[in-house]
């Protein structure tokens, strides 16, 4: 019989307007008592008076399904008395058959008690309001990156050509005849808008320009160029916000701030979802695999099957790979770069990308945990290749294959 590790737990399953939980007592004979099911509804005061019965049954293990963004508040309520374990719901999920909100709430308290159900990271309550916030921030660049393209698709329905001849659509010389366009739509000579640094010709971005713009495309061109300002004016009172709030951070963002590739806002972003007490993870490995930055181990029968990475870290892996992208550019670095050639060189772009993605968070994890700054000479050290290395024909074949030549048998 599996060893019972919370004497007096409760199973709580959480809905929009209501929850429903289920008290499970076991003895010192290991008999196990389930209180009768009790319903609260979502409003705060009946949240209280669900941790009022708790702490009258003396149960300070609670276990709850990860339901949507209903769960947080039924958290924040018993955070404060109670010791809250939140589950995936793949964890908690009950045997088919008569399923019903009571029987899951006892199901889910009967598997707690034996500690069989994972718990998710949950930090706490600033890092979850700098982690909302930031997370805000990613949207509203991504809301502004789609008006860019539909600004770009009216240009190109009119024959305006300004991303052939201009390397940013929305930089300064590009805005300013796209005004001008928007003013009149007689000709006009470009020269005078067109930045002396500017390298391409002027007849050419004279013959760029030569389109015409309808009037309904120029009023849908104005709606997205103001939509744009106002998202711009959002994010920068946003950014005076989080900025505020990861005030509090500051050692521990100037730490993350040494690793190569990382800018301010990205390390109060990483600070924000994985946040600064790194003791929560067992292993470095055990933070990777969190943010979805390490291969399936999925083997049956000595048969290897999948070892793609998983969709964890919807946030926190592609703001890595950003960075990731960002420090493999730089000669500062060279331990970084020489990571990502010789995993290319084998394994291609992408998942050499994701390698010294999943290098770059393992050295934030010992840097917070250790409160050191990064150190690249221990990555020199340990990338010295051995002594004796020995390749295999095949090996080799594979690499030159790799590299673009042309292997065939001699005669």
């Amino acid at each position: 019989m599996p060893k019972i590790v919370y004497p007096i737990c409760c199973g709580i399953y959480v809905h929009k307007s209501f929850v429903v939980a289920c008290i499970a007592k076991t003895d010192q004979n290991l008999v196990t008592t389930y209180t009768k099911s009790k319903r609260f509804s979502t409003f705060t005061s009946d949240l209280r008076r669900l941790s009022q019965w708790l702490a009258e049954n003396n149960c300070k293990d609670v276990c709850m399904e990860s339901t949507g963004k209903y769960w947080i508040p039924v958290w924040n309520v018993l955070e404060q008395t109670c010791n809250c374990t939140i589950a995936h719901p793949k964890y908690a999920k009950a045997i088919k058959g008569k399923k019903t909100d009571k029987r899951d709430a006892k199901w889910i308290a009967d598997i707690f008690k034996h500690d069989l159900i994972v718990g998710s990271f949950i930090p706490p309550h600033e890092i979850r309001q700098l982690r909302d916030l930031c997370r805000y921030h990613f949207k509203l660049t991504s809301y502004t990156t789609g008006e860019k393209n539909r600004a770009q698709n009216c240009l190109t329905v009119s024959n305006i050509k300004l991303d052939d001849v201009f390397s940013d659509v929305f930089g300064k010389s590009s805005t300013a005849i796209t005004n001008k366009l928007l003013e009149s739509n007689e000709p006009f000579d470009v020269s005078e808008f067109v930045d002396r640094r500017c390298k391409k010709p002027i007849a050419e971005i004279q013959a760029a320009v030569d389109g015409e713009i309808c009037v309904e495309q120029a009023e849908k061109l104005r709606i997205i160029r103001s939509h744009m300002d106002s998202l711009n004016l959002c994010k920068a009172n946003l950014e005076s916000t989080i900025l505020e709030i990861a005030s509090k951070f500051l050692p521990q963002i100037n730490l993350v701030l040494t690793v190569p590739g990382i800018a301010t806002f990205s390390a109060v972003a990483i600070i924000g979802e994985i946040g600064v007490d790194m003791t929560v993870f067992e292993t470095s490995r055990h933070l990777c695999s969190w943010a979805g930055l390490t291969p399936q181990n999925d083997q049956s029968a000595g048969k290897k099957k999948t070892t793609r990475i998983s969709r964890a870290g919807a946030y926190i892996k592609p703001l890595l790979v950003q960075c990731a992208l960002a420090a493999i550019k730089s000669k500062k670095h060279p331990e970084i770069r020489n990571r990502y050639n010789s995993i290319k060189k084998r394994r291609g772009h992408k998942k050499a990308i994701i390698a010294v993605a999943r290098m770059m968070l393992t050295a934030i994890y010992n840097i917070l945990k250790k409160s050191e700054p990064y150190n690249a000479e221990l990555y020199r050290k340990s990338d010295k290749p051995p002594v004796q290395r020995v390749v295999t024909v095949e090996q080799a074949v594979f690499i030159l294959q790799r590299q673009g030549y042309l292997v065939t048998n001699s005669p």
